[in-house]
């Protein structure tokens, strides 16, 4: 597994509204899936949910959302437990990092990832042994 794919990546290929965005999403996602060369956690489908249903320019009906996130099941997924919580606390302290953030380093170092897709956190940082890479950036 190289990859973990942040929410961002996932709401982008679904929103109209930036296409650009949606296109390099889209091409992310389209390869993550046919290599098998990414992973996602229970927390970004959930959350995905939520941003393509209620914030996004041209929401997504449940259905249509459901139907993304049935896709998204071919990637490997992480369960988010008690562990799981704990290490985000851990990740939290450690590099002042939100909660929710901590919670998905944490799940991207569970799944063995060694790259972390976000548009959300700095580009070039490296956190418990994650390279953080902004795939939308022009740099």
């Amino acid at each position: 597994m190289t990859d973990f794919l942040d929410t961002n990546i996932l709401v982008y290929a679904y929103d109209s509204h930036v296409p650009a965005k949606q296109e390099i999403a889209r091409q992310i996602l389209e390869s993550a899936i046919l290599d098998e060369s990414a992973a996602i956690s229970a927390q970004i489908l959930s959350e995905f949910f939520v941003v393509v249903t209620r914030k996004i320019a041209t929401p997504l009906t449940a259905a249509e959302a459901g139907g993304a996130i049935s896709l998204f099941r071919a990637l490997p997924v992480a369960e988010v437990d008690a562990v799981l919580v704990e290490a985000a606390v851990g990740m939290h302290q450690r590099h002042a990092v939100s909660f929710w953030d901590g919670l998905v380093i944490a799940a991207a170092t569970r799944m063995g990832c060694s790259r972390l897709l976000s548009e959300d956190l700095q580009a070039g940082q490296r956190i418990n042994g994650l390279q953080i890479v902004n795939p939308f950036s022009r740099n």
